[in-house]
Protein backbone atom coordinates (compact mmCIF):
# COMPACT_ATOMS: atom_id res chain seq x y z
CA UNK A 1 0.00 0.00 0.00
CA UNK A 2 2.71 2.71 0.95
CA UNK A 3 4.76 1.87 -2.40
CA UNK A 4 1.26 2.48 -4.31
CA UNK A 5 0.52 5.35 -2.93
CA UNK A 6 4.21 6.31 -3.26
CA UNK A 7 4.01 6.19 -6.50
CA UNK A 8 0.95 8.02 -7.02
CA UNK A 9 2.27 10.65 -5.06
CA UNK A 10 5.52 10.82 -7.49
CA UNK A 11 3.09 10.70 -10.53
CA UNK A 12 1.48 14.17 -8.43
CA UNK A 13 4.85 15.74 -8.38
CA UNK A 14 5.37 15.04 -12.08
CA UNK A 15 2.09 15.98 -12.94
CA UNK A 16 2.55 19.25 -11.21
CA UNK A 17 5.38 19.94 -12.33
CA UNK A 18 4.18 19.62 -16.29
CA UNK A 19 1.39 21.64 -15.36
CA UNK A 20 3.29 24.60 -14.25
CA UNK A 21 5.33 24.86 -17.54
CA UNK A 22 2.09 24.74 -19.69
CA UNK A 23 0.52 27.29 -17.49
CA UNK A 24 3.32 29.35 -18.03
CA UNK A 25 3.88 28.88 -21.52
CA UNK A 26 0.04 29.38 -22.24
CA UNK A 27 0.34 32.85 -20.58
CA UNK A 28 3.76 33.86 -22.66
CA UNK A 29 1.60 33.41 -26.17
CA UNK A 30 -0.71 36.09 -25.16
CA UNK A 31 -1.26 39.28 -26.50
CA UNK A 32 -0.46 42.53 -25.59
CA UNK A 33 2.46 43.48 -23.45
CA UNK A 34 1.77 44.20 -19.45
CA UNK A 35 4.29 46.84 -18.74
CA UNK A 36 2.34 48.99 -21.73
CA UNK A 37 -0.63 47.93 -20.22
CA UNK A 38 0.12 48.97 -16.39
CA UNK A 39 1.93 52.59 -17.90
CA UNK A 40 -1.00 53.25 -20.62
CA UNK A 41 -1.33 53.13 -24.43
CA UNK A 42 0.18 56.08 -24.95
CA UNK A 43 3.00 55.43 -23.18
CA UNK A 44 6.63 56.04 -24.15
CA UNK A 45 8.69 53.04 -25.74
CA UNK A 46 11.82 54.31 -23.22
CA UNK A 47 8.90 54.30 -20.48
CA UNK A 48 7.92 50.65 -21.50
CA UNK A 49 11.11 49.80 -22.21
CA UNK A 50 11.71 50.45 -18.39
CA UNK A 51 9.15 49.28 -16.82
CA UNK A 52 9.52 45.86 -18.63
CA UNK A 53 12.74 45.86 -16.87
CA UNK A 54 11.41 46.60 -13.54
CA UNK A 55 8.98 42.90 -13.99
CA UNK A 56 12.10 41.57 -15.50
CA UNK A 57 10.22 40.34 -19.10
CA UNK A 58 13.60 41.45 -20.41
CA UNK A 59 14.77 38.15 -18.97
CA UNK A 60 15.29 34.72 -20.28
CA UNK A 61 11.83 32.46 -20.45
CA UNK A 62 13.81 30.02 -18.30
CA UNK A 63 14.94 32.33 -15.50
CA UNK A 64 11.27 34.01 -15.57
CA UNK A 65 9.80 30.86 -15.15
CA UNK A 66 12.23 29.39 -12.14
CA UNK A 67 11.81 32.83 -10.29
CA UNK A 68 8.09 32.46 -10.54
CA UNK A 69 7.95 28.79 -10.18
CA UNK A 70 9.95 29.26 -7.00
CA UNK A 71 7.60 32.63 -5.23
CA UNK A 72 4.59 29.77 -5.80
CA UNK A 73 6.22 27.35 -4.11
CA UNK A 74 8.12 29.42 -1.42
CA UNK A 75 4.73 32.14 -1.29
CA UNK A 76 7.30 34.70 -2.13
CA UNK A 77 4.83 36.15 -5.01
CA UNK A 78 5.72 39.94 -5.08
CA UNK A 79 3.74 42.80 -6.12
CA UNK A 80 0.86 43.29 -8.90
CA UNK A 81 2.49 44.87 -11.52
CA UNK A 82 -0.32 48.03 -11.97
CA UNK A 83 -1.62 48.45 -8.23
CA UNK A 84 1.38 47.36 -6.30
CA UNK A 85 -0.32 45.22 -4.07
CA UNK A 86 0.74 42.43 -2.61
CA UNK A 87 -0.29 39.21 -4.26
CA UNK A 88 -0.12 36.39 -1.84
CA UNK A 89 -1.95 38.14 0.84
CA UNK A 90 -4.30 38.54 -1.15
CA UNK A 91 -4.04 34.97 -3.24
CA UNK A 92 -4.56 33.56 0.77
CA UNK A 93 -7.37 35.55 1.76
CA UNK A 94 -9.51 34.73 -1.40
CA UNK A 95 -8.39 31.17 -1.32
CA UNK A 96 -10.05 30.70 2.33
CA UNK A 97 -13.16 32.46 0.78
CA UNK A 98 -13.60 30.31 -1.94
CA UNK A 99 -12.62 27.37 0.66
CA UNK A 100 -15.21 27.74 2.43
CA UNK A 101 -17.68 28.45 -0.27
CA UNK A 102 -16.89 24.94 -1.49
CA UNK A 103 -16.74 23.07 1.46
CA UNK A 104 -19.75 24.17 2.31
CA UNK A 105 -20.97 23.50 -1.10
CA UNK A 106 -19.64 20.09 -0.79
CA UNK A 107 -21.19 19.11 2.29
CA UNK A 108 -24.50 20.08 1.32
CA UNK A 109 -24.57 18.06 -1.61
CA UNK A 110 -23.40 14.81 -0.29
CA UNK A 111 -26.41 15.37 2.48
CA UNK A 112 -28.81 15.94 -0.40
CA UNK A 113 -27.36 13.23 -2.69
CA UNK A 114 -26.44 10.59 -0.57
CA UNK A 115 -30.00 9.73 0.89
CA UNK A 116 -31.93 10.71 -2.12
CA UNK A 117 -29.73 8.68 -4.41
CA UNK A 118 -30.41 5.47 -2.40
CA UNK A 119 -34.01 5.66 -1.85
CA UNK A 120 -33.88 6.68 -5.74
CA UNK A 121 -32.43 3.38 -5.98
CA UNK A 122 -34.27 1.35 -3.40
CA UNK A 123 -37.75 2.63 -4.86
CA UNK A 124 -36.71 2.85 -8.98
CA UNK A 125 -39.91 1.07 -9.16
CA UNK A 126 -42.45 2.95 -7.19
CA UNK A 127 -43.84 6.47 -8.44
CA UNK A 128 -41.73 8.39 -5.21
CA UNK A 129 -38.32 7.09 -7.12
CA UNK A 130 -39.76 7.75 -10.63
CA UNK A 131 -40.51 11.31 -9.59
CA UNK A 132 -37.31 11.85 -7.48
CA UNK A 133 -35.22 10.84 -10.52
CA UNK A 134 -36.77 13.05 -12.70
CA UNK A 135 -36.41 15.98 -10.36
CA UNK A 136 -32.69 15.09 -10.30
CA UNK A 137 -32.60 15.18 -14.03
CA UNK A 138 -34.46 18.56 -14.06
CA UNK A 139 -31.69 20.17 -11.44
CA UNK A 140 -28.85 18.31 -13.60
CA UNK A 141 -29.33 21.02 -16.72
CA UNK A 142 -29.77 23.75 -14.38
CA UNK A 143 -26.35 26.33 -14.20
CA UNK A 144 -25.58 26.80 -11.14
CA UNK A 145 -25.21 30.60 -11.55
CA UNK A 146 -28.98 30.24 -12.86
CA UNK A 147 -29.64 28.56 -9.65
CA UNK A 148 -27.95 31.10 -8.05
CA UNK A 149 -30.34 34.40 -9.91
CA UNK A 150 -33.24 32.37 -8.72
CA UNK A 151 -32.35 31.89 -5.23
CA UNK A 152 -31.57 35.88 -4.86
CA UNK A 153 -34.75 36.71 -6.82
CA UNK A 154 -37.03 34.93 -4.28
CA UNK A 155 -35.07 34.40 -0.70
CA UNK A 156 -33.37 38.21 -0.77
CA UNK A 157 -35.44 40.30 -3.19
CA UNK A 158 -38.92 39.14 -2.98
CA UNK A 159 -38.81 37.56 0.57
CA UNK A 160 -35.91 39.05 1.79
CA UNK A 161 -34.93 36.20 4.14
CA UNK A 162 -31.06 36.21 3.65
CA UNK A 163 -28.66 39.48 1.93
CA UNK A 164 -28.14 38.94 -1.90
CA UNK A 165 -24.92 39.20 -1.80
CA UNK A 166 -21.65 40.47 -0.13
CA UNK A 167 -19.09 38.82 2.18
CA UNK A 168 -18.47 38.96 5.98
CA UNK A 169 -15.78 37.16 7.71
CA UNK A 170 -16.67 34.21 10.15
CA UNK A 171 -14.32 35.91 12.79
CA UNK A 172 -16.14 39.53 12.40
CA UNK A 173 -19.62 37.71 12.31
CA UNK A 174 -20.41 34.73 12.44
CA UNK A 175 -24.28 35.22 11.96
CA UNK A 176 -23.83 37.38 8.83
CA UNK A 177 -21.24 35.02 7.68
CA UNK A 178 -23.66 31.79 7.68
CA UNK A 179 -26.44 34.24 5.75
CA UNK A 180 -23.85 35.40 3.51
CA UNK A 181 -23.09 31.81 2.50
CA UNK A 182 -26.33 30.03 2.55
CA UNK A 183 -27.35 31.52 -1.34
CA UNK A 184 -24.23 30.65 -2.80
CA UNK A 185 -23.01 27.35 -1.20
CA UNK A 186 -27.29 26.13 -2.02
CA UNK A 187 -27.08 27.52 -5.61
CA UNK A 188 -23.57 25.56 -5.96
CA UNK A 189 -24.92 22.25 -3.58
CA UNK A 190 -28.10 21.97 -5.65
CA UNK A 191 -26.73 21.28 -9.25
CA UNK A 192 -23.76 19.09 -7.89
CA UNK A 193 -26.41 17.40 -5.12
CA UNK A 194 -28.57 16.86 -8.80
CA UNK A 195 -25.61 14.83 -10.80
CA UNK A 196 -24.08 13.31 -7.65
CA UNK A 197 -27.84 11.65 -6.68
CA UNK A 198 -27.85 9.85 -10.11
CA UNK A 199 -24.52 8.45 -9.63
CA UNK A 200 -25.75 7.12 -6.06
CA UNK A 201 -28.72 5.82 -7.75
CA UNK A 202 -26.80 3.66 -10.43
CA UNK A 203 -24.02 2.45 -8.11
CA UNK A 204 -26.58 1.59 -5.35
CA UNK A 205 -28.50 -0.01 -8.10
CA UNK A 206 -25.68 -1.89 -9.58
CA UNK A 207 -24.97 -3.58 -6.15
CA UNK A 208 -28.87 -4.27 -5.70
CA UNK A 209 -28.12 -6.96 -8.15
CA UNK A 210 -25.52 -8.67 -6.95
CA UNK A 211 -25.41 -12.26 -5.56
CA UNK A 212 -24.23 -11.50 -1.91
CA UNK A 213 -27.17 -9.06 -1.37
CA UNK A 214 -29.75 -11.45 -2.55
CA UNK A 215 -28.37 -13.82 -0.04
CA UNK A 216 -28.79 -11.36 2.59
CA UNK A 217 -31.99 -10.84 2.21
CA UNK A 218 -32.94 -13.79 1.62
CA UNK A 219 -31.53 -14.59 5.11
CA UNK A 220 -34.35 -12.38 6.68
CA UNK A 221 -32.81 -9.37 6.15
CA UNK A 222 -34.78 -5.83 5.30
CA UNK A 223 -33.90 -4.56 1.87
CA UNK A 224 -32.05 -1.68 3.82
CA UNK A 225 -30.76 -3.40 6.43
CA UNK A 226 -28.97 -5.13 3.58
CA UNK A 227 -27.90 -2.29 1.80
CA UNK A 228 -26.30 -0.78 4.64
CA UNK A 229 -24.12 -3.58 6.49
CA UNK A 230 -23.81 -5.08 2.97
CA UNK A 231 -23.52 -2.98 0.06
CA UNK A 232 -22.74 0.69 0.63
CA UNK A 233 -18.94 -0.22 0.97
CA UNK A 234 -18.90 -1.16 -2.66
CA UNK A 235 -21.08 1.36 -3.61
CA UNK A 236 -18.50 3.68 -2.84
CA UNK A 237 -15.96 3.14 -4.84
CA UNK A 238 -17.55 4.65 -7.72
CA UNK A 239 -19.12 7.48 -5.76
CA UNK A 240 -15.79 8.51 -4.81
CA UNK A 241 -14.65 8.58 -8.42
CA UNK A 242 -17.29 11.65 -9.00
CA UNK A 243 -17.12 13.05 -5.78
CA UNK A 244 -13.20 13.85 -6.93
CA UNK A 245 -14.56 14.75 -9.96
CA UNK A 246 -17.42 17.19 -8.49
CA UNK A 247 -15.27 18.92 -6.31
CA UNK A 248 -13.01 20.08 -8.88
CA UNK A 249 -15.87 21.00 -10.73
CA UNK A 250 -17.20 23.35 -7.72
CA UNK A 251 -13.51 25.43 -7.77
CA UNK A 252 -14.71 26.20 -11.64
CA UNK A 253 -17.91 26.48 -10.83
CA UNK A 254 -17.57 28.91 -7.77
CA UNK A 255 -15.97 31.45 -10.40
CA UNK A 256 -18.83 32.47 -12.35
CA UNK A 257 -21.24 32.05 -8.56
CA UNK A 258 -18.38 34.19 -6.88
CA UNK A 259 -19.65 37.11 -9.18
CA UNK A 260 -23.06 36.38 -9.29
CA UNK A 261 -23.01 37.18 -4.97
CA UNK A 262 -20.33 39.66 -5.25
CA UNK A 263 -18.18 37.69 -3.06
CA UNK A 264 -14.37 38.47 -2.94
CA UNK A 265 -13.21 34.69 -3.65
CA UNK A 266 -10.36 32.82 -5.96
CA UNK A 267 -12.60 33.31 -8.97
CA UNK A 268 -13.38 37.48 -8.63
CA UNK A 269 -9.48 37.35 -7.94
CA UNK A 270 -8.86 35.73 -11.06
CA UNK A 271 -11.47 38.19 -13.35
CA UNK A 272 -10.75 41.28 -11.62
CA UNK A 273 -6.57 40.23 -12.83
CA UNK A 274 -7.67 39.25 -16.37
CA UNK A 275 -9.61 42.37 -16.87
CA UNK A 276 -5.97 44.63 -15.23
CA UNK A 277 -3.96 42.14 -17.11
CA UNK A 278 -1.96 41.17 -14.17
CA UNK A 279 -0.45 38.10 -15.87
CA UNK A 280 1.57 37.01 -13.13
CA UNK A 281 -1.49 37.05 -11.05
CA UNK A 282 -3.41 35.00 -13.67
CA UNK A 283 -0.44 32.43 -14.13
CA UNK A 284 -0.69 31.74 -10.18
CA UNK A 285 -4.24 31.82 -9.52
CA UNK A 286 -4.82 29.71 -12.38
CA UNK A 287 -1.89 27.24 -11.23
CA UNK A 288 -3.39 27.13 -7.79
CA UNK A 289 -6.62 25.96 -9.50
CA UNK A 290 -5.02 23.55 -11.52
CA UNK A 291 -2.56 21.78 -8.52
CA UNK A 292 -6.62 21.99 -5.93
CA UNK A 293 -7.65 19.83 -9.14
CA UNK A 294 -4.21 17.36 -9.20
CA UNK A 295 -4.83 17.02 -5.41
CA UNK A 296 -7.63 16.21 -5.22
CA UNK A 297 -7.19 13.51 -7.94
CA UNK A 298 -4.45 12.38 -5.78
CA UNK A 299 -6.35 12.26 -2.73
CA UNK A 300 -9.29 9.89 -4.54
CA UNK A 301 -6.86 7.30 -5.41
CA UNK A 302 -5.57 7.28 -2.18
CA UNK A 303 -9.15 7.14 -0.96
CA UNK A 304 -9.73 4.09 -3.01
CA UNK A 305 -6.54 2.09 -1.21
CA UNK A 306 -8.76 2.23 1.99
CA UNK A 307 -11.81 1.59 0.79
CA UNK A 308 -11.08 -0.71 -1.45
CA UNK A 309 -9.28 -3.99 0.26
CA UNK A 310 -8.29 -5.47 -3.29
CA UNK A 311 -6.05 -2.75 -4.32
CA UNK A 312 -3.95 -3.19 -1.29
CA UNK A 313 -3.04 -6.57 -2.25
CA UNK A 314 -1.35 -8.12 -5.31
CA UNK A 315 -0.32 -6.57 -8.49
CA UNK A 316 -1.79 -4.04 -10.60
Amino acid sequence: MLLRLARRFLVLLVSLAVASVLVFAFMQVLPGDPARVALGMNSSDEAVAQLREQFGLDRPLLVQYADWLGGVVTLDLGVEWVSKAPIAPQLVDRLAVTGWLVITAMVLALVIALPVGTWMAVRHRHADGVLLSAISQVGVAVPAFLAGIILITYFAKRWQWFPSGGWVPPAEDPVQFLLRLALPAISLALVQASMLARYVRSAVLEVLREDYLRTARAKGLRPMQALTRHGLRNAAVPIVTVLGLQLATLLIGAVVVERVFVIPGLGSFLLDSVAARELITVQTIVMVLVAAVLIINFLVDTVYLLIDPRLRVGHR
